[in-house]
């Protein structure tokens, strides 16, 4: 036990020293951190104390950019099984080496998911409902519900998972598959179930016939498998150019070429919407003609619209081609254009027009307050500050830098 003791200290220390030790590029990145955390704060202290009339949001439009980021946020945390499966289903090595980190930024997009959440509750103490003990958590009949269920299991099995691999590797262990496999395991239907279960959310709400399609769930998949990854090729690159980490270039051309198949799914289930609502010709079309098109003069999103389509269809071709896709430079260049067309799909794309026209006919041009924006930047610097810091310690653990005493 005092052994066990002993290592906990000094995973403790070694921890804060690597937090507190840097280059003054680190220094200067937690500093623009800590003033986005600090301008959030201060913009969600107006919004409690005057409520949510700061934002643009309004009885039409009672969804916007905290419920797009919530969205856009769940799929990034859902795609750590794209590293998950090869690693674990199929033991290839140099993908193996990178779970870690793919859960580590699953952790700090569900901490986002959760905090946006909580932005656009205008009431957050109301939150207590749907606690246990204090409140009621409404199943099975409510999909909020079981949403709250979804993320919260998956954050736990992360955390779980990372915290124990980590620590045996600190104490110079053998990880004992017995213990983290299963938890392992259980981990990809729940990655699936949390975006299933988002996607039911919208769908469920037959009043909103934008939403309600029995496709829209296999389409946040597809995106989330994108989008997620797109993020992770970019930070992989960063921590070869900085750290020490070993990471395999072959796991990067893997990576890139599962999100080829996922982006071509992404395209095609956009196709079979598009068809289906412009071949039916109903009055339900009027969504999805707002969106691309514009309705009665009200052309706010149709900018964003066909530069999300333009965007997803160019880093598709990017990854589709061995070429470019095994090039540096576009491959980068498919990542940033898969995440701004995903983004966008996933928020103002998905969220308003859903809205718009209202069940009465109205059309209300949502675009996010300042207030809002300021919030959101808070919160992104909240999950970069988390992923951050979580990363110093694991690169310093992976890279053997931080090990634990032979005699602890």
């Amino acid at each position: 036990m005092s052994s066990r003791r002993s290592a906990l200290l000094q995973f403790v220390r070694g921890s804060f020293r690597a937090w507190v030790i840097g280059s003054p590029i680190y220094y200067l990145w937690l500093a623009f951190l800590l003033a986005l955390i600090g301008m959030g704060a201060y913009a969600y202290s107006n919004q409690l104390e005057h409520g949510l009339i700061l934002t643009s949001m309004r009885d039409p439009v009672s969804w916007g950019y905290y419920i797009g980021n919530f969205t856009f946020l769940v799929g990034v945390a859902a795609a750590a099984v794209v590293l998950v499966i090869p690693a674990y289903i199929y033991h290839w090595k140099p993908i193996k080496e990178l779970v870690i980190l793919g859960e580590l930024l699953a952790i700090a997009a569900l901490v986002m998911c959760m905090l946006f959440v909580l932005v656009d509750v205008g009431r957050p103490d109301r939150l207590a409902h749907i606690m246990p003990v204090i409140g009621t958590l409404n199943v099975p009949s409510s999909l909020l519900a079981w949403d709250v269920l979804a993320l919260n299991l998956y954050f736990f099995l992360n955390l779980s998972v990372v915290t124990y691999l980590l620590i045996c590797l600190f104490r110079r262990k053998e990880a004992n598959p017995y213990l983290f496999m299963p938890l392992v395991l259980f981990s990809i239907p729940v990655a699936v179930g949390i975006h299933t279960v988002t996607a039911f959310v919208y769908n469920g709400l037959p009043g909103r016939p934008f939403w309600n399609a029995a496709i829209l769930a296999p389409r946040f998949l597809a995106s989330a498998f994108c989008s997620g990854p797109a993020i992770m090729l970019i930070l992989l690159q960063i921590l070869r150019k900085t750290s020490k980490l070993d990471l395999k270039i072959e796991a990067i051309w893997k990576i890139a070429e599962l999100m080829a198949y996922a982006m071509f799914l992404n395209l095609f289930f956009l196709l079979a919407e598009v068809f289906k609502e412009w071949y039916s010709d109903t009055h339900h079309l009027q969504h999805m003609r707002y969106l691309f098109f514009g309705l009665e003069g009200h052309t706010a999103l149709v900018g964003w619209a066909w530069t999300s389509v333009v965007c997803s269809v160019v880093a598709f071709l990017l990854f589709l081609i061995p070429g470019t896709r095994k090039n540096l430079i576009t491959l980068n260049l498919g990542c940033v254009l898969i995440w701004v067309g995903v983004y966008i799909e996933k928020g103002v794309g998905l969220v308003v027009p859903g809205f718009t026209p209202s069940t009465l006919g109205e059309i209300y041009e949502y675009d996010p307050s300042m207030t809002e924006f300021m919030v959101g930047c808070g919160i992104f610097g909240i999950g970069a500050l988390l992923f951050t810091l979580m990363v110093r310690v694991a690169v310093d653990v992976v890279s053997g830098k931080l090990l634990a005493d032979e005699a602890a």
